[in-house]
């Protein structure tokens, strides 16, 4: 048995430090300002906004935990480290949205049925402060947010916060204009299909990592084929390709080559490949002669799989 591994870790998540202090910061200090505004101009829009802030201020502290978790050392029970954080917290921050969206949706039919004065000028300033806020702790994350699910969590939380606060603006515009109170629920609901649709994705895909899918970027199939066509290799299985976090990739797979041990450098040109081609960081590669007298009691357990 053979065993090769490649240890190109790319933490994504490390740079991060600075714009989580910034955004949690500012938020923090913006729900407390919201909350207070958004009582006494007995605005929905406010409060929902000031609602979900918080919940954004608890899904960058998860976001910012779990990135800082991720770079812990392997320790001998814990022999990936503390990894997989990243990805759970995408999760709790996925399920965090979509939870603050319900609760929004709740208040919102509640003032359907019981209309209640609100102070549209004082919405419109205190959510156009949010639009700022939410827009400027956007962008911090904005160049993470493909490469790592953990950090779009974090993007996803501030850009529907923003999109909140611009509904909150329109809300306030809306009811100085016409007097319509129900303007205010309106737009909350409206706001709620917006963040419900934008973090369904990052609920399936960190759903999808927590329970050992392969990642989305990555084809099953081409790994496989690639892998059986490598030099001397007649055969490919118990292949499995799962995620170690949020920005990392772990293969193990048994390939079958008659002529025996192909030597370091087939290791080490076919983890180089497996990273280049497919962003797998951590291989680890079981070689066989295909004994038949010895035969791998694994090698039909995943053959039909892909």
């Amino acid at each position: 048995m053979s065993h090769n591994h490649s240890h190109g870790h790319n933490h994504g998540s490390s740079n991060y430090n600075r714009a989580f202090i910034i955004s949690v910061t500012l938020n923090t200090g913006f729900v407390i300002i919201e909350a207070i505004y958004g009582i006494l101009a007995n605005s929905l829009a406010l409060l929902a906004d000031a609602g979900h802030n918080l919940s954004d201020v608890l899904g960058l502290l998860l976001a910012w935990g779990a990135s800082v978790l991720v770079r812990r050392r392997p320790t001998p029970r814990r022999t990936y480290g503390l990894r997989r954080s990243s990805i759970l917290a995408a999760l709790l921050n996925a399920i965090l949205l979509l939870v603050a969206s319900g609760a929004i949706a709740w208040e919102a039919i509640q003032r359907f049925l019981e209309p209640s004065p609100v102070s549209g000028g004082i919405i419109i300033s205190v959510a156009a402060v949010g639009i700022v806020i939410n827009t400027v702790s956007a962008l911090m994350f904005m160049s993470g947010r493909e490469r790592d699910l953990n950090i779009r969590g974090a993007f996803l939380h501030l850009v529907a916060d923003a999109v909140v606060s611009l509904g909150a603006v329109l809300a306030g515009i809306a009811i100085i204009a016409t007097g319509w109170l129900w303007f205010d629920p309106v737009v909350s609901l409206i706001i709620v299909v917006v963040i419900v649709v934008g973090t369904w994705q990052l609920f399936q895909e960190s759903l999808n990592l927590a329970t050992d899918a392969v990642p989305a970027g990555i084809e099953p199939l081409a790994v496989r084929t690639y892998l059986a066509e490598l030099p001397g290799v007649s055969s490919v299985h118990d292949l499995h390709i799962w995620a170690m976090s949020t920005t990392e990739t772990a293969l193990t797979v048994h390939l079958v080559i008659p002529t025996g041990h192909p030597g370091d450098a087939f290791f080490t040109q076919v983890n180089r490949e497996l990273h280049d081609n497919f962003g797998i960081e951590h291989a680890t590669i079981q070689i066989e002669s295909g004994d038949p007298n010895y035969p791998c009691s694994l090698a039909q357990e995943n053959e039909n799989v892909v």
